[in-house]
Order: C-alpha cells, then structure tokens, then sequence
C-alpha cells in the first residue's frame, strides 16, 4: 500500500481527534442518563396498597429507571402531611386527594396537579349486607366509622342530615370496630377496606360516594409550582413513566401486587388481586386514559367545595391547580 502524502496525516488525525471526542461525548451522555444523580421522592398518602398501583408498577417495570431517574417511594400513614411536605420541597412530589389539592392551594400551598391515578374516586361507604340498607339516608341508629376532617364528610354530612342518633367517629383506619358491630358502618376504598372485610368472613355492600356526586380525582400525582419552574424536564419525566405505570398496572398487576404485599404484608396476594380488579374501572372508565384530567371536572370540584362552605368564593383559581401540558400525548 502506497503511503498517504504528508499533508494528508494531520487533517486524518484531526478527523480521529474529533472522531473520538464525539464518541467520548456521547459515552459520558449515556453514562450521565443511567446514573442520574437526581434521586426522586415521591410521598404516599397512605400505607403501600393498590391505590399506588401505578407508581409500583413505574418502579418495578423499570419506566422511572428509563427515564434516568432513582425513585423512592416513601410509605404514608393516617393523615399523612403529602401536600405540605411537597409544598415545602421536602419531597419532590406526592400522591393525593384532587379537593385537598384545591384545598391546600386555597391555603396558600404551591402545589399542582400532573397525573389523575384514578379518574373515579374509589371512596365508598361499606355496611353490613345484613342491615338492609342500599341508601345512605337510611342510616339512623349505630355508628359510622368516618373523618370529620375529610371533604368527602362535609358532603354526606351536608346531603344527609343525619340524626344525633347515629354516632360518627372517627376512622381508625382498621376494619376491626367494623366486624365487631353488625351496627356499624365505615368509610374506606372500595378496594381495600371491603376487601380485607371479606376476607375475614364479613358480608358488605358498598356505596360509592362518587355515584352520589362528589367524584375528586383520586390517586393524584402532584408537585410544586417551584420544581415545575426550576426543572420542568424532571416533572415531566416522572409524570410520563408514571402514566406508563398505570398503563402496565391495569394491563397486569402481578408482578406490582408482589411489590406491595412486600412493603405491606397485612395484604394478602388474594386481596391484592381482588383489589386490582375493583381499581380497573376507576382507573380508566369507558372513554378516558390512564392520567388524563379534565378542566371542567377540576371547576365543578372547586365550585361544589365553594357550595359546602369548604372554600370561599374565588379563593381559588381551579385553572392553577394542574397542569395538562406536562404529559405529551402518546402517538
């Protein structure tokens, strides 16, 4: 082979010098993505369960991992403070309620809505099958196991009237006072607290208190005005590997369901199971997609909160409280 002229070797170096800091380049990219050196809080507002069904399924199918990101999924408990802690960049982003979204909002709370978990609020009344009643107005007598503190509350509260003679008081947050009294009456998940009930030889029926018109978007992924601002490409990446978890959750939840049943052993497999079945059409009822939210939903909320003395005309702006252009639309 002919040896190439003298002029010809510096450009060919030069070519490899750039050639290499190309590849180099996109080595240290590559690198930089699968170890971000961001780690992503996300606080739960209750104790692992199928509720957090997509936020599992992101973590164990690996879609917060594909979008470089390191997610803890931290436990929450009976009145878990998920919106000031977010509010106060505690953690990066939380699960909650879509009226305590407006609620904390109203309060001056900068924080905002990117992913409805569940387009129907799975918030239900359970009674004894026994007791006869199919309606709430025919609760009388006996107790009702429920938080006063709680929106949904105010609204049975205000659409009912009960009398003094059925005692309210407050959910432990256990289905124990429930079995003991053929009575009794409690709030819960129409995918958890009835569940769990059977399980244990109760015979319930449950009234989903979204049927009787108050419906908030439940299940909610949310963060704060200040990270929304300061890292819109985080939120943005956390909200669509979480929309692919509800996508998968509801495609198959087994793999997630042994994730959760790891971090809370009270749920057996059998009731994890039934309960993602029960969370299915709440997730994405006929004509919606896994996340996706309505404005005109987020106004009737802040609207009937207004109408139940909860928030006080104008307070709050509904418009502010989430934000639909985080999520790009799937092709």
């Amino acid at each position: 082979m002919r040896a190439l002229p003298r002029p010809f070797l510096p450009l060919l170096e030069r070519i490899g010098a750039l050639v290499h800091l190309v590849v180099a380049c996109l080595l240290l990219v590559a690198c930089a993505r699968e170890q971000d050196p961001a780690k992503v809080r996300i606080a739960l507002n209750w104790f692992p369960e199928v509720e957090h069904g997509g936020y599992f399924a992101a973590l164990v199918h690996g879609y917060y991992k594909e979008e470089g990101l390191d997610v803890e999924l931290v436990s929450g408990r009976p009145e878990a403070p998920v919106l000031p802690q977010v509010a106060a960049g505690r953690v990066d982003f939380g699960v909650a309620d879509g009226s305590e979204i407006l609620l904390a909002r109203a309060q001056g709370a900068p924080v905002v809505a990117l992913v409805a978990g569940l387009q129907k609020s799975p918030r239900c009344i359970m009674v004894h099958e026994a007791s006869g009643i199919t309606d709430l107005a025919d609760l009388k007598t006996g107790s009702l196991h429920m938080s006063v503190r709680e929106p949904f509350s105010t609204f049975l509260r205000a659409h009912y009237n009960w009398p003094e003679t059925l005692q309210i008081v407050p959910y432990s947050g256990s289905v124990a006072p429930f079995l003991l009294d053929p009575r009794a009456s409690q709030q819960g998940y129409v995918f958890s607290e009835p569940i769990i009930a059977e399980a244990q030889g109760a015979k319930v029926r449950c009234i989903l208190v979204a049927d009787l018109g108050f419906n908030p978007y439940a299940s909610v992924l949310v963060t704060s005005e200040s990270l929304l601002a300061s890292r819109p490409e985080l939120a943005a990446r956390v909200a669509a590997a979480t929309v692919r978890g509800w996508e998968q959750y509801l495609r198959d939840p087994s793999a997630t369901n042994a994730e959760i049943r790891a971090r809370n052993t009270e749920l057996s497999p059998e009731v994890l199971a039934k309960g993602a079945t029960a969370l299915a059409p709440l997730a994405a009822p006929a004509g919606t997609k896994p996340g996706a939210m309505d404005p005109a939903r987020w106004k009737a909320l802040a609207d009937q909160l207004v109408e139940l003395g909860l928030l006080g005309p104008g307070a709050v702006d509904p418009a502010t409280a989430y934000r639909l252009d985080v999520v790009k639309p799937s092709k």
